[in-house]
């Protein structure tokens, strides 16, 4: 599993022109984009979510679970992309939907047990994210 999450000031996911998932960060929270590949688990999906929550990536070295910082979830297969060859990428590295949709919800309802506030974009739809990265600050997680 990787979960690419940035530090923002705002967030919104939005699907045919309707809001999905929004936080209101006071004054910042976090996006994770979450990739699920084939050999990911139950196990691996809380363990990140885990790391998430304690990661202290806000303002004075504080994590989400210090400040109850909000958490956009949106899954995205496309951190698996293999680039190595030629100029169209290989998506064979993602698990398939039925697959990573319950990972994905592993992540988001593990983080909601830990006291997170999250909200989540829509599996399988062309969603438009938007978000004001504060600093910036994006790292890559794997489990």
């Amino acid at each position: 599993m990787r979960v690419l999450v940035q530090r923002v000031s705002a967030a919104q996911v939005t699907v045919d022109g309707r809001t999905v998932g929004r936080i209101e960060p006071n004054p910042q929270g976090l996006v994770t984009l979450v990739g699920v590949t084939h050999d990911d688990t139950e196990a691996t999906a809380q363990a990140l979510a885990d790391k998430v929550w304690r990661l202290r990536i806000l303002e004075g070295e504080r994590a989400a679970a210090d400040l109850h910082a909000p958490i956009l979830v949106v899954s995205q297969f496309t951190l698996y992309a293999d680039t190595a060859k030629g100029r169209r990428p290989s998506w064979s590295a993602a698990a398939p939907g039925p697959v990573a949709e319950p990972l994905v919800e592993t992540f988001a309802r593990a983080l909601r047990e830990l006291g997170a506030t999250v909200a989540t974009g829509q599996f399988g739809a062309h969603m438009q994210v938007e978000l004001v990265n504060d600093g910036p600050v994006t790292l890559l997680l794997e489990g």
